[in-house]
């Protein structure tokens, strides 16, 4: 497996990844998937830095991606990213989370960030782990904030020191 900085030409696998989540589970509250004009939009808005997408390979296939975004637009946010990580669901349970994942923390840790945080919805016990492993506690859990598949999703706030 590769782990590496995503480039225009992992679009369409990364629309699938992300689309399949859109389409099938509660890790995003996006409710239509992406087109591929919207990822490479997306894509463009994490260009390095602190704003970055990675992803895995496996068997030269991207089979995952792990990003860091602004968590806010106001400037006294600017040293706090917001994290994310999606594998396809070919890809769950191998480890391959927590090596994107480490790929994505030993980028930003030269990059002058003070915190990172992390939005689960719930329940999600194999994401809580990962992010519990990589040092993220829990600070709270808004109740019923969102809706998807006809019904109410709370959401776990998660944070960790960089």
């Amino acid at each position: 497996m590769t782990v590496r900085p995503a480039t225009p030409a992992d679009v369409p696998a990364l629309t699938a990844v992300y689309g399949h989540h859109v389409e099938h589970t509660l890790a995003t509250f996006d409710l239509v998937p992406p087109t591929e004009a919207d990822r490479a939009a997306w894509l463009a808005a994490h260009p390095g830095g602190r704003h970055r997408v990675l992803v895995v390979e496996r068997d030269g296939a991207v089979v995952g991606f792990a990003a860091s975004g602004p968590f806010r637009a106001r400037p006294a946010y600017d040293a706090t990213v917001e994290t994310s990580i999606y594998l396809a669901p070919t890809a769950t349970g191998q480890g391959l989370g927590r090596v994107l994942y480490g790929g994505l923390f030993d980028a930003l840790a030269g990059e002058g960030l003070h915190r990172a945080v992390a939005v689960i919805a719930q329940p999600n016990p194999a994401s809580e782990a990962l992010h519990r492993a990589f040092g993220f506690s829990h600070v709270g859990t808004f109740e019923e904030v969102g809706r998807k598949f006809d019904r109410w999703v709370d959401v776990a706030w998660f944070q960790k020191e960089l």
